[in-house]
């Protein structure tokens, strides 16, 4: 790689983290190109010879966040040898602790949007799906009758459960959960959907 790259490459990495830090402080709405610009020590037209726009900062930014959720979550069930129904518990709270833990990175992943016409990178979609194998290989467990399609789709309703579950819990409003309550609630729920999916299958 010549230096020219590397400082490229330097300044674009400098660029996502600072990013990173403006979005967790501020909210994604508090995300401005110019501030970044400053921060970073570039030209705010430079930004845009480091990404191809705002959409690929955001996302960047959102895959940094998607891989330390994986982190958090693969730490949470590698514990011991919970059973698979026990190893679904601890990542549905390790969820909502990671969620509580960076509040607004954690928002942006799901308050971002894209134009209609923008295709989602693959990278970033593939960012995103690989975390359901920490749903979908203990479901797989529980449910062995089941195919790889129905189980997806299992893993996909859970999520959604658990993740109603945590954005209400932590929204700053009339809704909002204790943390302590919210995780023993979505430990509950948890065990409660699976008790009732295993015991349809027998």
């Amino acid at each position: 790689m010549t230096k020219a790259l590397e400082r490229r490459e330097k300044l674009r990495v400098d660029l996502i983290r600072a990013a990173e830090q403006m979005i967790a402080e501020r909210g994604l709405s508090g995300l401005k190109t110019r501030d970044l610009a400053r921060e970073i020590g570039c030209a705010n037209g430079a930004v845009y010879n480091l990404v191809a726009d705002v959409d690929e900062l955001v996302l960047r930014v959102g895959s940094r966040t998607l891989h330390r959720l994986d982190e958090a979550l693969s730490a949470a069930e590698s514990t011991g040898n919970p059973s698979p129904q026990e190893t679904l518990v601890r990542i549905a709270i390790a969820y909502c602790d990671f969620a509580a833990e960076n509040l607004e990175l954690w928002r942006a992943l799901f308050e971002h949007r894209m134009a209609a016409d923008k295709i989602l990178p693959d990278w970033s979609v593939n960012d995103q799906l690989q975390l359901f194998r920490h749903i979908y290989h203990p479901l797989a467990l529980l449910l062995p009758e089941r195919g790889r399609e129905e189980l997806g789709i299992t893993a996909r309703s859970l999520f959604s459960a658990v993740h109603g579950m945590v954005a209400l819990g932590l929204e700053q409003r009339l809704v909002a959960v204790p943390l302590p309550a919210l995780r023993k609630e979505i430990a509950g729920l948890v065990r409660a959907m699976i008790d009732g999916l295993v015991a349809r299958a027998k």
